[in-house]
């Protein structure tokens, strides 16, 4: 079959790679599409995988195989993929089995090849059957709101205003959720005006290009006192500290990107004078996938305002250089089999 796999030296390389075979446990899925990530922009450029690997974890497709002893949905069935969790863990049973260590398998972005091939072998627990009326494109992309619902899930649940900081896509999901919640107000920081675009489209309230000087002051004008909640969602470690100073007494900062290197808190104290929460979130779970296929069946999300480049998979490891890794792309969806 096709595929797109990291060789070292070389990056991504789109060749042929063997067909696979079924375990008896194992799932065989066509894919239709597939979204890049910034995760996987951050693996291939940080060369932190093994040669040969397979990336991709925003997966639509079909079950067409099963092995005998296949749990999960029948074949014929549109599915999305996720990763497994025993379920018996002190994380499962928290109610947190993304944080589960124990039988924690990962397509595209962990232990299992991805989908950034024609085919995907997985097992029967990962698979989300699609609910009707949610195209595959939609639907390679509910992970990606996820991502994002989990980050507010992971801050308490109160609603006010909210800044969320950053508008890749896990920022404009965000925005979108946020409003179908019911936040107000909701402003978003993004320098990049096609971004702050469809942040409006998806019902932010305000959109600041934070790089004008005066930025802070404009929205602490609108929201006296600062923000209730901010989602650091841009990777900037900066903003950790411009969030601290922007908000209000019991606030809440939820990290959502993933920050690599040290950072330094300026002014630790006023964490402790304004008693603010200062959180963190990590992937997302079966069930907030499964809400974000539901609020798409419904007509409250979609996805495909994200989509600045929409290619087959052979055009990927030419898209990479050429516009991700150049940064100049919102979100890239792969056109890989048929699509639904």
């Amino acid at each position: 079959m096709k595929a797109v796999v990291f060789r070292k030296g070389k990056g991504l390389v789109y060749e042929n790679v063997p067909d696979y075979s079924l375990a008896p446990d194992e799932v065989l899925v066509k894919v239709a599409n597939t979204g890049f990530c910034g995760s996987d922009h951050s693996l291939v450029a940080g060369g932190l995988l093994s040669d040969g690997y397979i990336l991709g974890h925003e997966i639509s497709g079909v079950v067409v195989e099963k092995g005998a002893q296949a749990d999960g949905p029948p074949v014929g069935t549109k599915v999305c993929i996720r990763p497994t969790y025993c379920g018996k863990c002190a994380n499962c049973l928290s109610g947190k089995p993304h944080l589960c260590r124990v039988n924690r398998r990962t397509a595209g972005i962990g232990d299992l090849p991805g989908g950034f091939a024609e085919y995907v072998k997985v097992f029967g627990q990962m698979l989300i059957p699609i609910p009707g009326g949610v195209d595959s494109r939609n639907a390679a992309l509910a992970e990606t709101f996820a991502a994002a619902l989990h980050g507010i899930n992971c801050t308490s649940d109160r609603k006010g205003s909210v800044l969320v900081m950053g508008g890749g896509p896990i920022g404009l999901c965000a925005v979108r959720l946020l409003k179908i919640i019911g936040y107000r107000p909701i402003i978003l920081y993004e320098p990049v005006p096609e971004k702050r675009e469809i942040a409006t489209a998806y019902g932010a309230d305000y959109v600041f290009d934070p790089l004008e000087k005066d930025a802070d002051a404009q929205v602490l004008a609108l929201v006296p006192g600062g923000f209730q909640k901010t989602f650091e969602c841009s990777s900037v470690k900066a903003n950790i500290n411009r969030a601290i100073n922007l908000s209000v007494d019991n606030g809440e900062i939820c990290i959502v990107s993933m920050i690599f290197t040290p950072l330094t808190i300026d002014a630790p104290f006023l964490v402790n004078l304004k008693e603010i929460r200062l959180t963190a979130s990590n992937s997302n779970t079966h069930q907030e996938n499964i809400q974000c296929l539901n609020w798409m069946a419904e007509g409250k999300l979609d996805a495909r305002p994200l989509i600045s480049d929409y290619e087959p998979l052979e055009r990927l490891p030419a898209v990479y250089r050429e516009r991700i890794d150049t940064g100049l792309v919102i979100k890239v969806l792969l056109k890989i089999g048929e699509e639904f």
